[in-house]
C-alpha cells in the first residue's frame, strides 16, 4: 500500500467518521478505477499541452461520482492543476447563470499547496510572475512597473477582446496593490471572482462599470485560465457536480441550463478554452429521461452513449463513462485498505489486526450491506463510517470485543435518503412463511 503521510491519515479517518468523501488521500482508496486512469492520464495531458476536454459521468445514487471527481481533482493537483468543485443547485449555484457558475469556481479554486479559495494566491503569483519576467528581461528598477504593464496586456490581448473590463481589472488592482491602497484592492480582486454589488467607486478606480453578467462569464474564465498558465499551472479542472438536479427545477430553466451546458461543450470543442478539463457528474436518468439532457437533442448527441452491452467492454475514452458501485468484494477491499491505514498511525495495530481480520472484515461488509437489500454500491459511506467507528473502540477500549453483527446495524438517523430507501425496500418485502 501507498504510504500515507500522519496529516493525509488524519483527514481521510476524520472525513470518513462524518460520514463524507475525504478531500485528500483518495488515490489509496481507489478501488475499481484501475481502469479509468490511461485515459484520465492521458486526458490530463491534453489538457497540459494547451488543449480542452469535456467529459460526463454517470452514475446512480451511492455510485462513486463525488468519489470520482474528487479522485481525478486529486490527482490533478499532483500534476501542477487548479481545479475547482462547483454543486449545481437551482438556489444557490443555478446552471444557467453562468456568473455563478465563475463566481464558485473562484470561490473553490484550489492547488495542492492551498485550499480554497486560493484565487488572491494565484492572482499575486501571477503578478510576481510577471516581474520576474520583466525583470529577466532586462528591466532595471526604475522601468520594471512600466515593463511588468506591458507583459500584463500582452498576455491578455486575446481575452480584452471578448472581457475588457477582466484586464481592466486586473491593472486596477495591481495599481491599488502599489499604492498600498487596500480597500480598492480587496474591492476590485472581489470583482474579478464575480462577487456582485462591489461599491461603484472601487469600481471607477479601474475604469469599470457593473457587475458580472451571463455573457461576459466566459470572457473571464478565459481570463483566469491564461493567469492560470502563466503562474506556471498546468490547467484548470472544474467539475459541476450533481447536474440531474436540472430535472427538478421549472421547465423555463431546465431549458436554459441545458442551453448552458450545451454552449461550454461547444466553446471547449472550438478551443476557446485552451488548459480546461470539465467534468459533469450525473444519474443515469439524467442523461436518458425526458427530463434530463434528452430534451436538447444537440447536447444529447454530443455526450450521448450506447450503454446497452458489457459494462466489460465500456470505452474510458468516450465522452461519457459509467460508474457501476462497488461489488461486494470492491467494499471489502476498501474496507481492508481503510484498516491499513488507520493502522499504519494506531497503537493498538497489533490489536487491530486480530480482532478484525480479513475474514472478519468481510463479514462485516456482509453484514452492512444485507441491511441494505446486499446493494453494495449503496453500502461504502454507511460501511466505512461503521469501521471507522469500531477501529476507534478497538484502539480505545482494550476490553472491548467485536460483535459484527451488532456493530453494523444501521440507525435510520445516520442514513441518507439512498440509504433509507434501501432499508425500507427490504422491509417491505413480505415473506410466505
Amino acid at each position: 500500500m501507498t504510504a500515507v503521510s500522519p496529516r493525509r491519515r488524519r483527514e481521510i479517518i476524520d472525513a470518513l467518521r462524518r460520514g463524507t468523501v475525504p478531500q485528500r488521500g483518495l488515490d489509496v482508496m481507489a478501488v475499481g478505477l484501475d481502469r479509468f486512469q490511461p485515459t484520465v492520464d492521458d486526458e490530463l495531458d491534453v489538457v497540459a499541452s494547451g488543449g480542452a476536454v469535456f467529459k460526463a459521468v454517470r452514475g446512480e445514487y451511492g455510485a462513486g461520482k463525488t468519489f470520482f471527481s474528487r479522485w481525478l481533482t486529486e490527482s490533478a493537483k499532483q500534476r501542477g492543476f487548479a481545479t475547482a468543485e462547483v454543486q449545481i443547485s437551482e438556489t444557490e449555484t443555478p446552471l444557467h447563470r453562468l456568473e455563478t457558475i465563475y463566481r464558485r469556481v473562484t470561490e473553490n479554486l484550489s492547488t495542492e499547496a492551498i485550499g480554497p479559495s486560493a484565487f488572491r494566491d494565484v492572482v499575486d503569483g501571477w503578478f510576481r510572475t510577471l516581474e520576474e519576467d520583466a525583470i529577466a528581461s532586462g528591466a532595471d528598477d526604475h522601468d520594471v512597473d512600466a515593463r511588468t504593464d506591458s507583459l500584463l496586456a500582452q498576455r491578455l490581448a486575446s481575452v480584452s477582446k471578448t472581457a475588457p473590463s477582466f484586464a481592466a481589472a486586473l491593472r486596477g488592482y495591481q495599481a491599488a496593490v502599489r499604492a498600498g491602497e487596500v480597500a480598492a484592492a480587496d474591492g476590485l480582486l472581489a470583482w474579478l471572482g464575480g462577487q456582485p454589488s462591489v461599491a461603484a467607486s472601487v469600481r471607477r478606480t479601474a475604469g469599470i462599470r457593473g457587475d458580472l453578467d451571463h455573457f461576459a462569464a466566459f470572457g473571464f474564465l478565459q481570463g483566469l485560465l491564461t493567469v492560470l498558465r502563466d503562474s506556471d499551472y498546468q490547467g484548470l479542472v472544474l467539475v459541476l457536480d450533481e447536474v440531474e438536479t436540472l430535472q427538478r427545477v421549472r421547465s423555463g430553466v431546465r431549458e436554459k441550463s441545458l442551453n448552458a451546458l450545451r454552449q461550454l461543450l461547444d466553446e471547449v470543442d472550438a478551443g476557446r478554452f485552451p488548459g480546461l478539463y470539465v467534468l459533469i457528474t450525473g444519474t443515469p436518468a439524467f442523461y436518458d429521461g425526458t427530463q434530463g439532457m434528452q430534451r436538447l437533442p444537440p447536447l444529447a448527441a454530443r455526450l450521448s452513449v450506447d450503454f446497452s452491452g458489457d459494462p466489460r467492454w465500456d470505452n474510458p475514452r468516450a465522452p461519457q463513462v459509467r460508474l457501476l458501485g462497488f461489488q461486494h468484494s470492491g467494499l471489502v477491499e476498501l474496507g481492508r485498505r481503510v484498516r491499513d491505514i488507520y493502522s499504519a498511525g494506531s497503537s493498538a495495530a497489533d490489536r487491530i489486526a486480530v480482532e478484525l481480520d480479513d475474514a472478519r472484515l468481510e463479514d462485516f461488509a456482509t453484514a452492512v450491506a444485507g441491511q441494505l437489500g446486499g446493494k453494495a454500491g449503496i453500502a461504502p459511506r454507511v460501511f466505512l463510517r461503521k469501521l471507522v467507528d469500531v477501529l476507534d473502540k478497538l484502539e480505545q477500549f482494550p476490553d472491548f470485543e467485536l460483535d459484527t453483527g451488532a456493530a453494523a446495524r444501521l440507525v435510520g438517523a445516520e442514513l441518507n435518503e439512498d440509504e433509507r430507501a434501501a432499508v425500507s425496500g427490504l422491509d417491505a418485502i413480505e415473506l410466505d412463511v
